[in-house]
């Protein structure tokens, strides 16, 4: 299932909207952000850094750091794509219309994957069936949004407009795995006057972040958005023993327990809680006074908040499939529960 990496890259994008649609983009370095009118519809991009810790058992930590690229930004949101998987969304993942005081979120009145859409065009070579189904799904809610962006967008052709960190697990016991699932778009100039352009959503590419080869280390993973945000990865940081990470060894003998584990290229044998706990001290240090969120999933019990986002949870809507499951299924809308010890 490995894959070729794909580059990660950033943009602001401010979309207008009246007999014809504008579509402006801007990049997070720029000094001054250009003015929308006020029939604009905006897509607010969430920046940052997910950070996946795959410990004992299979069992996943992973956290989301909010970085904003603009201002306006919303941060990292986590939907609930299956049974199996969650993801965090990076980039356009909020689209806003004035006149309209509920913004489209893509996280929100998303219905559960079930199934594979027998009138979409699957691909064996790019990816595995389960995972083609889930970025579909996500496709679909992505299509009548750009199709109405109808100028030219300054865009490099390799840079997403949306990106998932795909968290889960794979069917028939393959086990833990992290993807990262990027959207662009492609454009066609359908009038020589008024420069009117045609836009359309290009198919998921997935990049394999986990497990990594046979053989090699086992790390933590990070995902970023921009691809070029200047802090140094926690794996740098554990690996450099920075001055934070070296405060946090010394002052719990189950964190030095996990550090050692993670440096070592042994990040699978930490014990989960302890793993939970370490990047719950950690965040706080590396973030840079910006918020976070902490969960965790295991295979069996599924998803839980361990520090949950400031706004509330609304759930995918429920397959179906999904309507049968017993209660205590796993729900983004189940609450936190203090760290294990």
């Amino acid at each position: 299932m490995n894959r070729s990496h794909y580059s990660r890259c950033s943009f602001c994008l401010i979309v207008g909207i009246a007999t014809v649609l504008a579509f402006v983009c801007v990049h997070p370095k720029a000094t001054a952000q250009l003015q929308a009118p006020e029939d604009e519809i905006v897509a607010n991009l969430a920046g940052g850094r997910v950070i996946v810790h795959v410990a004992r058992d299979g069992n996943i930590v992973f956290a989301a750091i909010n970085q904003p690229v603009e201002a306006g930004g919303v941060p990292p949101r986590v939907l609930e794509v299956d049974s199996m998987h969650v993801a965090v969304l990076l980039g356009a993942s909020e689209w806003r219309l004035p006149a309209d005081p509920n913004p489209v979120r893509l996280d929100r009145n998303f219905e559960r994957v079930r199934g594979r859409d027998p009138k979409y065009q699957y691909n064996a070579d790019e990816a595995e069936p389960d995972l083609e189904t889930i970025g579909v799904a996500v496709l679909e809610k992505l299509r009548p949004l750009t199709s109405q962006l109808h100028h030219k967008i300054d865009l490099p052709p390799d840079e997403p407009l949306l990106e998932m960190v795909l968290i889960g697990y794979a069917p028939n016991k393959y086990g833990p795995e992290v993807w990262t699932v990027e959207y662009r778009v492609q454009q066609e100039q359908v009038s020589t006057r008024g420069e009117y352009w045609q836009t359309r959503i290009l198919r998921p590419r997935f990049t394999q972040l986990y497990p990594p080869e046979k053989h090699a280390p086992r790390m933590i993973v990070e995902a970023r958005y921009p691809a070029d945000l200047k802090a140094p990865t926690l794996m740098a940081l554990i690996q450099g023993n920075d001055p934070a990470i070296a405060q946090l060894r010394g002052s719990d003998q189950r964190f030095a327990k996990v550090i050692e584990a993670v440096d070592k290229g042994q990040a699978q044998k930490a014990v989960p809680a302890d793993a939970a706990d370490f990047l719950r001290a950690v965040l706080p240090l590396i973030a840079d006074k910006q918020t976070f969120i902490l969960a965790k999933m295991e295979e069996q019990h599924g998803f839980d908040w361990i520090v949950p986002p400031d706004e509330p949870v609304e759930r995918a809507k429920k397959s179906e499939e999904d309507k049968n499951r017993p209660p205590e299924a796993p729900s983004l809308r189940r609450k936190p529960t203090p760290p294990d010890r």
